[in-house]
């Protein structure tokens, strides 16, 4: 097993959504597309407080898929 990060966490769109950790470094004018089909602009996963982190839902879609199939 990798003992490097292949997704992260980020409170967006309304939800906390798991992303590929690729889509930290896409430019931030660009959208980027959690594992359920989310989409979101990239600026928006950069920065991101704990106090946001923590109010927000995880995504239930996110979750199974990394369950199921891993990142």
């Amino acid at each position: 097993m990798s003992g490097y990060l292949k997704y992260v966490w980020r409170p967006v769109t309304g939800g906390r959504h798991a992303f590929p950790i690729t889509a930290t470094k896409t430019p931030p004018d660009e959208q980027v597309e959690a594992y359920c089909g989310a989409k979101a602009p990239a600026a928006e996963l950069h920065d991101r407080s704990e106090v946001g982190w923590v109010r927000e839902k995880s995504c239930m879609k996110c979750w199974h898929h990394l369950a199921d199939n891993g990142p």
